[in-house]
This record gives C-alpha cells, sequence and structure tokens, in this order.
C-alpha cells in the first residue's frame, strides 16, 4: 500500500539528462532525483567530420556501461540510451519529439563549451522544456527564490520550483517606476492564487537595477530559479552574469519551442488562467487518491482508533428493492463484522413505494424517512433533504453517502472515501469518481455515464469556480467529510446537493480541505434524457445561488425557476411547464434540534 503522505506536486512526467562524450553531470542527476519522477540518461558521442560511427563502438560501450552504472546506482528503472551522431544535439531533439519527453537538464557550462556544446540556437530549437543548471545542487534545498517579470517562461519557473522539496519558497515580483501603466494587472492572479499553496510566499519589489536585488536575495537562498529570455538564454547580458556570479545555485528554464511574450500587453490578463492552472495542478497532484492505497483495511481501523472517531454511513434511498439488500449485506460484512471501521450504518429514504424499507429494517438497520424528521421546517423532496437530516440522525465523527443503486457494489465505496480522510487531517471532504458504463437492459455502454457532469456542472465550474476544476466528477454520489465541517454548509434540497456541498466546502475551508478518490468502476441504471435535463436544471440553480452568495445580489427570479418541457406524441410538439425550484436548507448546527441533539447547548 503506498502512504498518500508521500504525495508531492509532479508537474513532469520525465525527465532526460543528457551525458556529452565522457562527461558526467552529477549536479544535474542530483536535481532530476529531487523532482522525483522518471529519469532517463542519454549518451551523446560525436562523431567527428570524415569519421565513421564505427569508430566510436569501444567509447559507446564503456559509455553505456557507466552510464547503466548510474542508473542501477540510483534505482532508475528506464533504461538508458546512447546518440552517436556527427550532430548528437540535433539528433537527441529529433528522438525527443517522437518520444515527447517533457523536460531536459542541462549543466552548466559541462554542456555548453567546446565545439560540440550547446548554443543558444541549438537550445531555442529543442522540443521541450528545458533547464540549464549551474553550481553545487543542495543535499537538502530549503529556501528557493524564483523572480518573475513576466516572461514566456515564468510559469515553468514556479511549476519547476514547486516541484523541489523544500521549506520556503519565495515568488517575487520586480518592476521599476519606467513600467508603463497598468503593467502590475498580470501579476494579480499570482498575487491572488500563490498565497493560497502552502509554503509559498509573494510579494513585490519595485528596483531600478533588479538583477542587483536578485543577487541580494540569492544570497539568502539555496536555489534561485529564474525564466530564460525569449533570445539568448546563454549569452544575453544580464543571464551570463547570473550564472557567472550568483551566490547559490541557479536554475533557468526556457518552454518548449518558439516563445514569445505572454504575461504582458494585451495578453496579460492569461497570468491569471496560469496562476489557477498552478493551483489546480498542485491540489491534483497532492489531494487525488486511489482506492487501492486504503485496501488494508485493519491498518485504516487503527488509523481510526489511534484518533478515536468515530464514522457513519448513510445510505440515502428511493425505491431501491433490487439493489438495497447486497449494498447492505456488502457493507456491513466487510466494515462493520469483520472489521470495525464503520460504528453505524443508517438509511434515509424519500417515502419508497417498494420493499426497500422493508430490507433494510430487516436486515437490522435503522430505517428513517427524511420527511418525517424535523417536520416543523416543513417536508420536501430531494436527496438533498435526505443527506442533511441524516446528519441529525447520526452520529459520527466522519459521515460518509453512499448511492444505494449501485449494480456493481464492494467495500471500497465506503473505505476508499473513508481513506483520505483517515490519513490526511486537513482534508473536509473527500469526492468519489470512477468510470461510470451506463447498464441499460442487460446491455453495458462503457464510458456512457456523466452526461450532466460533462455538459453542464463541468463547464460551469471552470467559468465560474475554476480552482476547482480538478474535481473529475463533482456530482459523484460516494463522498463523505467531517461533521464539524458538515454541519457549518447549507444544503441544497435536489440533485444540487452534490455540487452546492462542494463549492460551498471550497469557499469556506479552501481547496486544501477538498480532496479525490478514485473509486474504480460504478455500474447504475440509466436515465432518461428528460430526467437529466431536470437535473441540469435544478444544478445551475445551485451554481447560480452560490454566485448570488458570492456577489450579494438576486441573479434569478421565481420565473427562472419553472422548467418548460418539450414533449413529442401523436405527430405534434406540445409544451409541458414543471415546477422545478432548487431550494436550500440552512446549516444543520444552526437549528437548535440539532444542538439539543448533540449536547450543544
Amino acid at each position: 500500500m503506498t502512504s498518500p503522505d508521500k504525495r508531492i506536486f509532479r508537474p513532469f512526467r520525465k525527465v532526460v539528462l543528457p551525458f556529452l562524450n565522457d562527461e558526467i553531470t552529477p549536479v544535474s542527476l542530483a536535481a532530476a532525483v529531487d523532482l522525483g519522477v522518471e529519469i532517463q540518461l542519454i549518451g551523446l558521442l560525436v562523431v567527428p567530420p570524415g569519421a565513421s560511427a564505427s569508430e566510436k563502438t569501444e567509447p559507446a560501450r564503456r559509455l553505456r556501461g557507466h552510464l547503466h552504472e548510474i542508473a542501477a546506482q540510483h534505482g532508475l528503472s528506464t533504461p538508458p540510451e546512447l546518440v552517436v551522431s556527427p550532430q548528437p544535439w540535433k539528433d537527441l531533439w529529433k528522438k525527443l519529439t517522437r518520444e515527447k519527453s517533457t523536460l531536459v537538464l542541462l549543466e552548466y557550462p559541462t554542456l555548453c563549451h567546446g565545439p560540440w556544446g550547446l548554443t543558444d540556437d541549438l537550445l531555442e530549437s529543442a522540443p521541450c522544456d528545458l533547464a540549464v543548471i549551474r553550481g553545487a545542487w543542495p543535499a537538502q534545498p530549503s529556501a528557493i527564490l524564483v523572480p518573475v517579470r513576466g516572461g514566456p517562461s515564468a510559469e515553468l519557473a514556479l511549476r519547476f520550483g514547486m516541484s523541489l522539496p523544500k521549506s520556503s519558497f519565495e515568488v517575487v515580483h520586480y518592476s521599476s517606476t519606467s513600467d508603463h501603466h497598468g503593467a502590475d494587472e498580470p501579476f494579480k492572479g499570482l498575487e491572488r492564487i500563490l498565497p493560497t499553496l502552502p509554503g509559498v510566499q509573494f510579494r513585490r519589489d519595485q528596483s531600478e537595477n533588479a538583477l542587483e536585488s536578485i543577487m541580494q536575495q540569492a544570497a539568502r537562498k539555496d536555489i534561485l530559479i529564474l525564466g530564460a529570455p525569449i533570445k539568448g538564454m546563454l549569452s544575453a547580458p544580464p543571464i551570463h552574469n547570473l550564472l557567472q556570479n550568483a551566490p547559490c545555485a541557479v536554475v533557468m528554464v526556457r518552454r518548449k519551442g518558439p516563445v514569445r511574450q505572454t504575461w504582458s500587453g494585451t495578453e496579460g490578463a492569461m497570468s491569471g488562467a496560469s496562476a489557477i492552472s498552478l493551483l489546480v495542478d498542485r491540489w491534483f497532484a497532492e489531494n487525488t487518491y486511489h482506492a487501492s492505497e486504503f485496501d488494508d483495511l485493519g491498518w485504516l481501523v487503527d488509523k481510526k482508533e489511534q484518533q478515536g472517531l468515530s464514522i457513519s454511513l448513510a445510505l440515502p434511498a428511493l425505491n431501491e428493492e433490487e439493489t438495497v439488500g447486497v449494498v447492505i449485506e456488502t457493507i456491513k460484512t466487510s466494515l462493520m463484522e469483520r472489521h470495525h471501521l464503520l460504528d453505524e450504518i443508517v438509511l434515509i429514504d424519500s417515502t419508497s413505494s417498494d420493499r426497500t424499507r422493508e430490507i433494510a429494517r430487516g436486515m437490522g438497520i435503522p430505517v428513517y424517512i427524511h420527511q418525517e424528521l424535523l417536520r416543523e421546517y416543513g417536508p420536501r423532496r430531494g436527496k438533498g433533504e435526505a443527506l442533511w437530516k441524516s446528519l441529525l440522525v447520526t452520529r459520527g465523527d466522519l459521515v460518509v453517502w453512499i448511492d444505494t443503486d449501485i449494480v456493481n457494489i464492494h467495500p471500497r465505496f465506503v473505505y476508499g472515501v473513508l481513506g483520505p480522510l483517515l490519513v490526511n487531517p486537513k482534508l473536509q471532504l473527500v469526492k468519489g469518481f470512477y468510470q461510470r458504463p451506463l447498464k441499460s437492459e442487460d446491455r453495458l455502454q462503457a464510458a456512457a455515464g456523466g452526461r450532466v457532469t460533462e455538459l453542464t456542472a463541468r463547464p460551469m465550474i471552470n467559468l465560474f469556480y475554476p480552482e476547482l476544476s480538478g474535481v473529475i466528477q463533482p456530482l459523484a454520489g460516494e463522498y463523505g467529510g467531517r461533521r464539524k465541517a458538515l454541519e457549518q454548509i447549507s444544503f441544497s434540497s435536489g440533485y444540487g446537493v452534490e455540487i452546492g456541498m462542494m463549492i460551498e466546502m471550497f469557499e469556506r475551508f479552501g481547496l486544501e480541505a477538498i480532496g479525490q478518490v478514485d473509486l474504480l468502476e460504478r455500474i447504475h441504471h440509466n436515465q432518461s434524457l428528460e430526467a437529466l435535463s431536470k437535473m441540469s436544471f435544478v444544478i445551475l440553480q445551485t451554481i447560480f445561488r452560490r454566485l448570488e452568495h458570492r456577489y450579494g445580489r438576486s441573479l434569478l427570479e421565481d420565473v427562472n425557476k419553472s422548467m418548460k418541457l418539450i414533449h413529442y406524441a401523436d405527430q405534434n410538439y406540445f409544451l409541458e411547464v414543471e415546477e422545478l425550484p432548487e431550494m436550500e436548507r440552512p446549516p444543520m448546527v444552526e437549528l437548535p434540534e440539532y444542538r439539543v441533539a448533540r449536547g450543544m447547548a
């Protein structure tokens, strides 16, 4: 089982380390190891003009053997390779174009001198991102400085820095009095987003001599990371000066391919998108889990007991007699009888007309009809109403909900959600996600599920809540959270409950409070297009309600909450109007009845 607390931000999938002739570059190797991703060593052997490549057979054998020794010493799984050529750098670029490698680490001046060394022209023609490193690499990087002025590789510098282990990470935007009006606009996104990342500081520094200021700040740092200029990656005087004289290790990065200024002028607004991308990428890497990480149930029970936590599972149901019995039996046997992970299971019914409640009671499960709870607040229909009231009738410190229509039920739907909450105290809400083939007339349609998610929920999230754009399935019905957080948020009464809960959790507790877990595959029954249309209509209302709270103004009138459904029968179209208002319940902790039940006088 992989320990989730070892996850780090890793924006690069693969790092390539070139070795020119016999020049071995230990500094770049140390930096690559700190990045924590796949590493490939590639030896470059130069064939002089007029010579035959076969003359390099013996040197190639020696270099290959040496690279294999280095790979074995550092536990590298990707086999080293060789490029033997009169133009090794150009042939390496061709190779990397085919393989789509993501980052090449180069050591300065080892690979940048002599007749076969890198030149600015060769660097600018590289098909992948580059990082040139100069100076001794610290054994344990603890303080990193990234100066930014909006160059084309500034975002790459930020990504490189945040992928390294460190205790201090400072981003400084340098400006001068000569900068044009509005030059700071592109950095507002960074100023808003970067301080929300753990260990990251952002500040502005006005200086008429940015190079001098950078040098002074670098004297107190372990690593200086900066983006390369558009032209003259090695030869531009300020860069050459930094590479020669900086008082700490230097990393200069260059974005792949032809570059242009992207954080200034008319395109300055894009820096906000870049800042959001940094935030979401890091969140995705650190807060995305897999159910298999938590399949050692004994270990999970130990985690629960060490923290003195109790756990409740609430099952919302409406006419689920075909599946509810198997769901209860599977979860109860595994997670209550064999392993005491759950302290209680309750069924929250929405006045089913079939045998759903009878089946659950027969299996020893407490059953509640949510319309009969808190009658003084008036009954409402909807799944969200059931979830809200389940807080009243459960007692666990952690509360998990799963739908009762899961055809391929497995304990992972519960322990997968619980695992991140038990190992990461920062998390307040964990959402499940999975592949969703649809079951229709005993036939499975692969990847046909999640239509409302992809056509309604995710586009709206990307528009209005881009920080949440990394959540794979915001509408999934398998999720859980900490009671102390859940009782503080409002609940939409219907289909909007999942997305509303996620948005409010984000607004109250921040993105780091939300996690997601891969539950592999969930098989469920299809819904009609009309039902999906109604669901989308309600979800849109929920998002706009959250926007109303954000901006303090009404965006929708009551007339906007009735849906005109188009029907076709007897070769005629006609309209049917259905009232579909998505109402909201207040935070449960505000109810006197709840406070009394919880002993919160």
